[in-house]
């Protein structure tokens, strides 16, 4: 059972003020000391900002591109706790990992957060045997305590009635598991507004274009606003590098003579419309190292990842026809033809794995988070993964708690008195907000069925500040295209609430409209109108 919030009535819920304009925002970082400046709004960074907002720290945080833009929305979108890791040994991370979800799940975002059961087909000639996967997901399983059920093997002609999209051909078995996904944009922004409630100030599409140096220590950083092209600048105690695949790049300008500390790993992936319900997800080896994922995800089906090393413009990473390809023709290995046809797929998109500089292939290097201070005393941060975000932020804030010399320790509330569990806004049970947007209407305002659920496990109980703008204004609450469940108050909200500038900003990371290929000229022209219309 869930421990939620209760979910308050239209007429009830507070309604958020507006975010501050650009030029406000930039007024306050530009005027103001902070104690932490935070390069870098994905996962890592903004995990970083809200940790250290909550202990008290006066924060900065901003991002070149949109918060979550690239690497942290180009995710497998699962939170999970790693069953590849088992076969090397891994079983302390795998139970942290299985821990972290299940936080994620039950206390901080159980309105973003969905369990989902895992099918991992064993065909004949594969890498692994049925008895072996079989005692690993039992393991697997075990380490979550069996919050998901017992991990199991099941026979085929089960896990074909379950799914109809399964390949039975040469299908000896089929092992069962339990882990969970999410919708890797909408957690981010929901990350954000709560480093924001915590009181940290945030700008995207601000571009750090040089540093601020105070008797050769890092104090600060130059910026350049690439929606009108303002330049300002931020004082800061700390500075912070969470740039994902750009972590060298800002250690460069910290100290020209600093030897590359990652490499970059490619991952792309594909989605496809679904020809028919999928009840469960498959997970198929490809070899020793590699799982090709096949996920029901946003009504849709997701296929993937890809991973080989990348040492090309971090910017113009992209799924190449190759990687669409491989993508595939490795997920024909347990999906049927008629479910990959060329004229499904509706969007294919890729991002990059950050991991630690060192010998061997990307496939086999581990992935983990490193902390390491520069020459100018910039702290830089690289690596990291959706399930355990919460607890890299805990590390880094350890890490700044530990710094030579008490730097930012005496400002800070000590880890251990911090709320571990402290949930992400609009916490609630989806199927409760749901049926209370569709019984709780003005007269004559309609809210139809899918884009209540797609509210409610998008925006939790934040849903009621969408129905809000519908009541106000009900043709905000036609749908933005007729084949998709998102409205176009969405649109609104995300200007206003979410931080939106640009067109991808909205269609990409705080709607579907996207990755479902619902994006058209039309859709994107009305958009584009909309955000022009903001106040301020």
């Amino acid at each position: 059972m869930n421990t939620l919030q209760s979910v308050p009535t239209l007429g009830t819920h507070p309604a958020a003020g507006n975010n501050p304009s650009r030029a406000e925002t930039r007024e306050r970082l530009a005027n103001a000391t902070y104690d932490l400046l935070v390069v870098g709004g994905g996962i890592l960074g903004t995990s970083v900002a809200w940790h250290a907002a909550q202990s008290g720290l006066r924060v900065a945080m901003v991002d070149a591109g949109d918060f979550a833009g690239a690497t942290s929305s180009a995710s497998s979108k699962l939170v999970h706790g790693g069953l590849r890791y088992l076969q090397t040994g891994a079983v302390k991370l795998v139970a942290e990992n299985h821990h972290e979800r299940r936080v994620l799940a039950k206390d901080v975002a159980p309105h973003l957060v969905n369990p989902l059961k895992f099918y991992l087909p064993v065909y004949k000639g594969g890498p692994h045997g049925a008895a072996k996967l079989g005692a690993g997901v039992f393991a697997y399983s075990a380490l979550s305590a069996f919050g998901d059920g017992v991990g199991r093997v099941i026979s085929p002609a089960k896990a074909a009635a379950d799914n109809p999209g399964l390949r039975t051909d040469n299908l000896k078995a089929v092992a069962v598991y339990g882990d969970h996904q999410m919708n890797d944009s909408r957690m981010a922004v929901m990350t954000v507004r709560a480093a924001v409630e915590s009181g940290a100030v945030v700008l995207n599409h601000a571009e750090v274009t040089g540093l601020r140096f105070t008797r050769g220590r890092v104090t600060g950083a130059e910026l350049r606003d690439r929606q009108d092209g303002t330049e300002f600048g931020v004082d800061a105690r700390l500075v912070l590098n969470a740039t994902g695949p750009w972590v060298d790049h800002l250690r460069k300008m910290e100290d020209s003579g600093s030897d590359p500390s990652i490499r970059l790993s490619k991952g792309a992936h594909i989605v496809m419309k679904r020809k028919t319900p999928w009840r469960a997800a498959l997970a198929t080896p490809i070899d020793k190292y590699r799982i090709t994922f096949a996920l029901p995800w946003e009504d849709q089906l997701l296929l993937g990842t890809t991973d080989e090393a990348y040492e090309g413009d971090p910017a113009d990473v992209h799924a190449t026809e190759a990687d669409i390809q491989q993508i595939l023709d490795e997920a024909a290995f347990s999906v049927r033809d008629e479910h990959l046809s060329r004229d499904l797929m509706s969007y294919a998109f890729a991002g990059l794995r950050v991991l630690p500089g060192g010998p061997g292939g990307v496939e086999s290097a581990k992935r983990e988070t490193v902390v390491s201070e520069g020459r100018g005393g910039m702290l830089s941060v690289a690596g990291g993964k959706w399930t355990t975000y919460r607890h890299i932020g805990r590390t880094v804030m350890n890490k700044l708690a530990n710094l030579p010399g008490g730097t930012l320790a005496e400002d800070m509330e000590p880890m251990g008195s911090l709320v571990r569990r402290t949930p992400l806004p609009g916490i609630s049970n989806p199927n409760a907000v749901a049926h209370r947007l569709l019984v709780d209407r003005e007269p004559g305002v309609r809210m139809d069925p899918l884009t209540a659920r797609q509210l409610a496990t998008h925006y939790g109980s934040l849903s009621f500040d969408i129905a809000r703008l519908v009541n106000e204004d009900p043709s905000l609450g036609e749908r933005i295209h007729p084949d998709g469940p998102e409205i176009w108050a969405q649109v609104v909200y995300a200007r206003d609430h979410e931080w939106a500038e640009t067109v991808d900003d909205v269609a990409r990371r705080r709607t579907t409209l996207t990755v479902r290929g619902l994006d058209d000229e039309g859709v994107r022209e009305r958009i584009a109108k909309l955000l022009a219309a903001r106040e301020g």
